[in-house]
């Protein structure tokens, strides 16, 4: 039996590359939104295709909206994304919802460390291809469909962006 990956770890592919260099030209705020927005219209569909009663994700997303708000603290938002989000994704035995729920979860911790919105495209772009072709696919199949995925990414982060932010977010890869 193939084992699948939980994460796709191409961190030197010039997708990769591109989205996070249009990443560290935008606010906190800019990104948190657009991961938190792109979770919600992408990952939640596909985790709930597998756990469709199950909203420990979705909660986490609208912890993080109520956050950015200004109706919770953070604190609050932090625990529902550690022991709901995270949750839901390390009890996932499907290898898209399990992806879908880690990368809701990346969404939503945006609002505390920008550099998970690079945790949404290597869990989420994943998930999508396992979608897409199946996790059995062969690597380069399966990689590819990331990449397009990714690149779906890029341009819905482009239309979400401020020209010239004044703020971008303090960013340190740490990879």
């Amino acid at each position: 039996m193939k084992t699948t990956r939980k994460m796709l770890c191409a961190i030197d592919a010039p997708y990769i590359r591109s989205l996070m260099r249009l990443i560290e030209t935008q606010s906190k705020t800019t990104l948190a939104n657009w991961a938190i927005s792109y979770a919600e219209s992408v990952f939640v569909p596909l985790y709930k295709k597998t756990y469709p009663a199950d909203a420990r994700p979705e909660r986490a997303l609208e912890a993080a909206r109520g956050f950015l708000a200004g109706k919770v603290k953070l604190p609050y938002v932090k625990d529902i994304i550690l022991n709901q989000a995270h949750a839901a994704a390390r009890e996932a035995k499907n290898p898209v919802a399990q992806g879908a729920a880690r990368a809701i979860g990346q969404a939503a911790a945006c609002i505390h460390t920008p550099t998970h919105s690079l945790g949404l495209a290597l869990y989420g772009a994943l998930a999508v291809a396992y979608d897409k072709v199946g996790a059995a696919e062969a690597w380069e199949v399966i990689e590819k469909t990331a990449a397009e995925e990714v690149a779906k990414m890029q341009a819905a982060l482009c239309a979400a962006a401020v020209e010239n932010e004044p703020n971008p977010a303090k960013l340190n890869w740490n990879c």
